[in-house]
């Protein structure tokens, strides 16, 4: 991006003008050129060279990069809206973006509970598992659990700031923040230092939604932002699917109204990879499980005890009286070979074919 574009990209008009003018002219000089000299558009397209040192300053201090709607990182998925920014301040790896061959958004609740936090974990883990990269918007909440999940088991993910790319918000996912640098992406369409104010949240939204093929649902309030990104993925196109959740949950209450209105219920793993069009070779799947291949007397008790009714740690213990220490050497080698999952609280819970 040059500094012609910089100026383009932070320049106050619609992003839908912004690109009809590149399509017109094609280079952000040329349009500079062309609007300069006339006066009722000077204050309005006017170059502030002051500025726009400010910002690269300040991009090279905080290792910030930037990509113009032209260039060849630009993301491909956002190019079929005419209302996507025209530039996009990031830190990370952009270019995954285009080589991924399906992202899919997970969004949710900040208030999220454990029914949400488990199916979240567990639904990210199966779609790294299949090379699905994973957008969100590293709210408090379900955001920030996909996030992480999709870190822990190796995959891509992409997280779509309501702020500046150097304002971490919160500031408690510092560390997920840091995290996702690594490997995956940062993405804003806001010059940086741009605070998080509430009117970019909604906005931003529109680029989750954008970035990916399918937008899930976990756990929405009624008047829940999640709401508002599945609603921009409805308006661009896209599917979108919601985990239905209990009734008497306000937490489920916006999901359960978005599976009435004609969303996805998402109850298992194939549901996705069936709205993605992929075709999962279940039978290997289920083979190339170690579950149920067991052979310590111990291990099979154990196994027959937990089942997909989730069973705490202490329960566990009281009923086999096997030593602590033991008996979390048991429990993490059957979490290994996929028998078991652990759950928020020190629940321990079997793993049944659904994911």
């Amino acid at each position: 991006m040059n500094d012609y574009d910089l100026w383009f990209t932070i320049l106050k008009i619609t992003n839908k003008d912004k690109l009809n003018l590149i399509k017109q002219f094609g280079d952000t000089k040329e349009i500079w050129y062309r609007f300069i000299n006339e006066q009722k558009f000077k204050e309005k397209f006017c170059y502030d060279e002051s500025k726009i040192n400010k910002i690269k300053e300040t991009m090279i201090r905080d290792e910030i990069s930037a990509v113009f709607y032209t260039d060849d990182n630009y993301p491909k998925a956002l190019k079929n809206y005419e209302d996507m920014p025209i530039g996009l301040f990031y830190k990370g790896n952009i270019k995954k973006l285009n080589s991924i061959s399906n992202n899919v958004a997970i969004v949710g609740s900040r208030k999220c509970t454990h029914y949400g936090i488990d199916t979240t974990r567990i639904i990210c883990r199966e779609l790294v598992k299949h090379d699905i990269g994973i957008i969100s918007g590293m709210a408090r909440g379900i955001d920030s659990y996909a996030h992480a999940e999709c870190i822990e088991n190796g995959g891509y993910t992409c997280a779509i700031l309501g702020s500046g790319a150097n304002v971490i918000y919160p500031r408690e996912n510092k560390s997920l923040y840091c995290n996702i640098i690594k490997d995956g992406c940062i993405i804003s369409q806001y010059e940086p230092d741009t605070k998080p104010f509430a009117y970019n949240f909604p906005v931003r939204n529109a680029i989750i939604s954008g970035l990916s093929k399918l937008v899930v649902v976990i756990e929405a309030g009624i008047k829940s932002g999640s709401l508002i990104t599945a609603t921009d993925a409805l308006e661009q196109g896209k599917d979108v699917g919601a985990v239905p959740g209990s009734i008497f949950s306000q937490m489920s209450l916006g999901t359960n109204m978005l599976i009435k209105e004609g969303a996805h219920p998402i109850t298992k793993g194939s549901d996705i990879f069936s709205i993605l069009g992929l075709q999962i070779n279940e039978e290997k799947e289920l083979n190339s499980k170690t579950r149920c291949k067991v052979c310590g007397t111990i291990e099979k008790n154990l196994y027959s005890l937990i089942t997909d009714i989730p069973i705490h740690i202490d329960d566990i213990k009281r009923l086999t009286n096997i030593d602590i220490k033991e008996l979390y050497e048991l429990l993490f080698e059957m979490q290994l070979k996929n028998e078991i999952l652990c759950l928020s609280g020190n629940y321990y819970v079997r793993i049944n074919d659904t994911f």
